[in-house]
């Protein structure tokens, strides 16, 4: 795994915050709360989840999403994903009428931009309930979550991939587990190949190893 580290409170006017980088790719994850949720959920809570790309976050200059006039597909893609991770790890219905909103922006990529947004995005939320929601978080409402990509390179299975290795890869895997180490999803796709059962489980027990070093560095961080 590339190098984990974890910078918290880094925005003042954000219930909750992180800076993650792992490696190259660096991400401010913030957690926003508010006392409303969408008028079709009743008696439970809500998590949802916004990701962008800064300009400058690539080799190439990234438009913003604002001057095209909509969010792109891949954009919609992966946001989708970090909600349905981060509501994936709570129990919503003992936050009824509160919404979080979870903004990542990718200010550096080089690979795995989504899994870090998981990763920090758990962490705004749990430091935003440890700080100035204490009562919730000791009802034990969120349940550590994290998340790593694995794949495929030259046939051999490796984990954390960065932009070369990503590109290159015949096969792209994205693990997300709760603390129980019980899986919240998968997304996988034989890009450029195809891959065995054995294989899948490789990378399935590859990822659970570095899935537990990202729960050690996010324990850290709660700890302080």
């Amino acid at each position: 795994m590339r190098p984990i580290k974890i910078t918290p409170n880094i925005i003042k006017n954000a219930d909750g915050s992180v800076l993650y980088e792992s490696g190259n790719t660096e991400v401010i994850c913030t957690a926003t709360f508010e006392s409303k949720v969408p008028e079709w959920l009743q008696d439970s809570g809500w998590i949802t989840a916004e990701y962008s790309m800064l300009p400058a976050s690539t080799n190439s200059r990234v438009t913003r999403e604002i001057t095209r006039g909509k969010k792109n597909a891949r954009s919609q893609e992966i946001q989708r994903l970090i909600g349905r991770a981060l509501r994936g790890s709570a129990n919503l219905e003992k936050m009824p009428g509160i919404s979080i909103y979870v903004d990542c922006d990718v200010i550096n990529a080089d690979g795995g931009t989504r899994t870090a947004s998981i990763n920090g995005g758990y962490l705004a939320i749990a430091l935003a309930l440890k700080s100035k929601y204490p009562d919730l978080y000791n009802q034990g409402i969120l349940t550590p979550v994290s998340a790593i990509s694995v794949g495929k390179v030259d046939g051999k299975i490796v984990d954390d991939l960065d932009y070369i290795q990503d590109s290159a890869a015949e096969v792209d895997l994205n693990i997300v587990m709760n603390s129980d180490f019980n899986l919240i999803e998968i997304q996988g796709t034989g890009e450029k190949g195809t891959f065995s059962n054995e294989e899948l489980n490789q990378m399935l027990d590859l990822g659970k190893k570095c899935i537990k070093n990202i729960f050690d560095e996010q324990i850290k961080v709660l700890k302080s």
